[in-house]
């Protein structure tokens, strides 16, 4: 599978990309795309570690080209590696052009999360199912 043709795990989320987050030249902001990846990294860690997870690192992170006003964003997220309390997430972010059926990988960043317990300290992540 090549990177650039077909994303590289799971659907996570899927949003508008609107004129409120976008700068003045019509590109959306890079902070609202990562905001966007660290919901979909959130959502698939803590369905791994069935439990609460937060962001300890964000890694790696290129943007290859602008996500513009009209775009449906797609995050695509990865489990690569699960340690004890932690795993890191590979993501991808790709752009469907407005009122087009063109994708493009926009951006990708590996996101270490940390799973929780209920007093806020890092807990073992459970064994996969």
């Amino acid at each position: 599978m090549n990177e650039d043709t077909a994303p590289r795990g799971a659907l996570t989320l899927r949003t508008l990309a609107m004129p409120g987050d976008a700068n003045a030249a019509g590109d959306i902001f890079g902070g609202w795309v990562m905001a966007q990846m660290d919901l979909a990294a959130g959502i698939a860690a803590a369905e791994r570690a069935r439990g609460r997870v937060v962001t300890a690192a964000v890694n790696e992170m290129a943007f290859k080209s602008p996500v513009r006003i009209g775009d449906t964003l797609s995050i695509h997220a990865e489990v690569e590696n699960v340690r004890r309390t932690s795993m890191v997430l590979y993501i991808e972010a790709w752009a469907q052009r407005y009122l087009s059926e063109d994708s493009e990988r926009v951006t990708f960043a590996r996101f270490t999360m940390v799973a929780l317990d209920a007093t806020g300290k890092p807990t073992p992540i459970p064994p996969e199912r």
